[in-house]
């Protein structure tokens, strides 16, 4: 064990995580592992973890969390995006405790991290390592295994992180994204009300040499402005000139009398001269349109005519479709039903055949279970140990002997049975007693002596004589024979 610390870097930060089995140290690898470093720190800055459960647990393997879902597909990265793997040599899955990020694929990693409870070599290249579980709080994330869990690897009574604590924080320059929203709306108000609130021009008018004669006439429009505020403003109103007079020219109510009177003439022969411009138009149209209808009245008769008739065709074919159609249907399914028959003929002689082996087998099987049954019984009866065992063998020798005895008092057999029995050799089986009485013969290894042609003795030469009687009998058999096939 202590040549895997040796192996290992230093750590750099420290994140307390407190859990319902207890309080976790978890020690970060930032210089090897730092997107995911940051991720993890920001987020447990943010309280993302706060409440979040230990949604997979697999004995003798992982305790995976960091889901705020609890289904094992949620969960962000505080890029907006997964981020890349970072495999570094020096970290490797060969021990327990060790804080690794879990992802759906290589580069996909979000907010997810797991535990090991073991060495998982067949990990390593897959996670980014980023911490470990340091001093003897690991007996607390030993307790995560003894959870009862079901056939989806997912705990019956899941384990909760309760908070997250920043112990030793690698990155200075991280602050809750909170905060920084905070900070962006506050500046972006600021700037808002910084552009509303412009001072509004002061004129000095000392600075002028007429300054008093513009502040009287800047006086005098701003209390006319007040006065005639949402009238219409004129140099009648404004000056005192002698010569503009504010009393209007024409008395309204006159005026309005008789230009209501002139308007409502000319608005009445308006609409009569429009009216009668719509009636000659629709008359014209209705007179073009009679003279053209009344000439092609034959020709609209006869196009019908060919339409239904065109129509009627149509039908005629789209029928003569669907009876094709349904006979090729028919076909079909009566090649269907044709073909099932066959299929399951062919399955029901399978089932035959297959009871027919199975019932062969099994008769070489009782055969095969009675004799080791047999066997066993024999086994039984033979001693163990002590004098009875050396009795037992001494018996068997003295009936091996009388065996031999009696296989050597029996007479040999006439040359008939002799030759039966070579016949069947082959077919018998062994453990027979005629073993026993076999002779073992050797071949005569005498030199052999060759004949000389020069010294021919009695046997050199073939002696027939045709009056002896067995040829006789011989001759006269072979011409019976032949007088029958004739």
């Amino acid at each position: 064990m202590s040549n895997i610390y040796v192996q290992e870097p230093p750590t750099n930060g420290k994140v307390l995580l407190k859990t319902t089995v207890g309080d976790l140290d978890i020690e970060l690898w930032s210089k090897e592992a730092p997107k995911a470093c940051r991720n993890f720190v920001q987020l447990c800055m943010e309280n993302y973890y706060n409440g979040t459960i230990f949604h997979r647990i697999v004995k003798g393997f992982i305790a995976q969390g960091g889901d705020p879902t609890g289904t094992g597909t949620g969960g962000e990265s505080i890029y907006g995006e997964p981020f890349k793997d970072e495999i570094h040599s020096r970290l490797r899955f060969n021990r327990r405790g060790l804080v690794a990020m879990a992802n759906a694929g290589k580069d996909d990693n979000g907010s997810q991290f797991f535990f090991t409870f073991a060495a998982a070599n067949e990990l390593q290249g897959k996670h980014t390592i980023f911490g470990k579980i340091s001093g003897e709080t690991i007996y607390n994330m030993l307790k995560l295994e003894d959870a009862l869990v079901d056939h989806d690897d997912r705990p019956m009574y899941p384990q909760k992180i309760i908070s997250c604590e920043i112990l030793s924080n690698p990155f200075d320059d991280i602050v809750p994204r909170a905060k920084k929203k905070d900070e962006d709306s506050e500046n972006q108000k600021a700037s808002e009300e910084g552009k509303k609130k412009k001072k509004s021009g002061v004129k000095n008018y000392k600075l002028l040499s007429f300054g008093e004669e513009a502040e009287e006439d800047e006086e005098e429009s701003v209390v006319a402005s007040k006065a005639f505020a949402g009238k219409s403003k004129s140099t009648h109103d404004l000056l005192d000139d002698p010569k503009l007079s504010a009393m209007p020219a024409v008395d309204k109510k006159e005026s309005s009398g008789t230009d209501d009177d002139d308007d409502d003439d000319t608005d009445s022969e308006k609409e009569s001269h429009s009216r009668q411009k719509t009636v000659e138009n629709v008359r014209s149209k209705l007179h073009k349109s009679s003279s053209k209808s009344k000439v092609p009245e034959p020709e609209m008769v006869k196009s019908v005519d060919e339409e239904e008739f065109e129509e009627y065709d149509f039908h005629k074919e789209k029928r003569e479709e669907r009876k094709r159609k349904a006979e090729e249907i028919r076909k079909e399914i009566s090649d269907l039903k044709k073909d099932f028959k066959k299929s399951k003929q062919k399955k029901e002689e399978e089932v035959v055949r297959q009871e027919k082996k199975d019932a062969v087998a099994d008769s070489t099987i009782e055969k095969y279970k009675n004799e080791l049954a047999a066997y066993q019984a024999k086994k039984k009866e033979l001693p163990l140990k002590g004098s009875s065992r050396e009795e037992f063998t001494l018996q068997l020798l003295s009936k091996f002997k009388n065996k031999l005895h009696s296989a050597k008092e029996k007479t040999e057999e006439p040359d008939k049975e002799e030759s039966k029995e070579k016949n069947d050799a082959d077919n018998e089986e062994a453990g027979g007693s005629s073993w026993m009485a076999h002779e073992l013969k050797f071949e005569d290894n005498d030199p052999l002596i060759a004949k000389d042609a020069n010294t021919k003795g009695d046997d050199w030469f073939d002696i027939y004589d045709p009056r002896h009687a067995l040829n006789k009998r011989r001759r006269e058999e072979s011409k019976k024979i032949m007088a029958g096939k004739k």
